[in-house]
């Protein structure tokens, strides 16, 4: 049987090369990857890539996982949307330095939706938040979030998300069709967004 907790704790020391937030690493060395990826990418869980998890989607590499949730600044308490749940195991990272009651996620695809909330539920997060709706609207219901992020590219930030984070609450997004590039944005009080280039990425498009 795979030493799945070494494994963590491996992938862990190696991100030290690109994210100094220990409490982003904990969380890293915390996530059982390997649950929430198919039964024939396991092997695979804890190498410092994306994987397919069917209907066309991906998991983001750990490393992008962990610089993203660097850039958010996350804290204890949160209110955290993300747009793009796949597998459910970003989600789970975000849980991890907020609390699972204060994630709530919108997948496209109802299928990949039932997948992680049920993941979720196994593996102690089953109190994250998961619909099965069209990400580009948001969650209106539990508006307005401190954080929210796209784990999918898209053109621009779509309005509704920008409209449900609160005056100076963070976004953040891969921005871009073809070329894309990580973007984090700060909301201002008139509603604009003062914007940051964290550079290219690569990232399936927001449907």
């Amino acid at each position: 049987m795979a030493d799945w907790g070494r494994k963590r704790s491996r992938l862990a020391d190696r991100l030290r090369e690109r994210v100094s937030d220990e409490a982003v690493l904990a969380a890293i060395a915390s996530v059982p990857r390997h649950r929430f990826v198919p039964d024939d990418k396991r092997h695979d869980a804890y190498a410092d890539r994306p994987l397919p998890i069917g209907s066309g989607q991906t998991v983001s590499a750990p490393h992008m996982v962990a610089i993203m949730s660097e850039l958010l600044d996350l804290s204890p308490g949160d209110q955290v949307l993300e747009v793009g749940t796949g597998c459910g195991y970003h989600a789970a990272v975000t849980a991890e330095l907020v609390g699972p009651e204060n994630v709530y996620s919108v997948e496209y695809h109802a299928s990949l939706a039932d997948e992680a909330r049920e993941t979720l539920e196994a593996t102690g997060y089953g109190d994250v938040s998961v619909r099965a709706d069209d990400g580009k609207e948001g969650w209106p219901d539990h508006a307005p979030y401190d954080r929210t992020y796209l784990t999918c590219a898209a053109p621009e930030f779509p309005a509704p998300l920008v409209d449900q984070t609160r005056t100076g609450g963070l976004l953040l997004a891969p921005i871009g069709d073809g070329r894309q590039r990580l973007i984090r944005a700060e909301k201002q009080a008139d509603g604009t967004l003062d914007s940051e280039d964290h550079g290219g990425v690569r990232f399936v498009p927001l449907q």
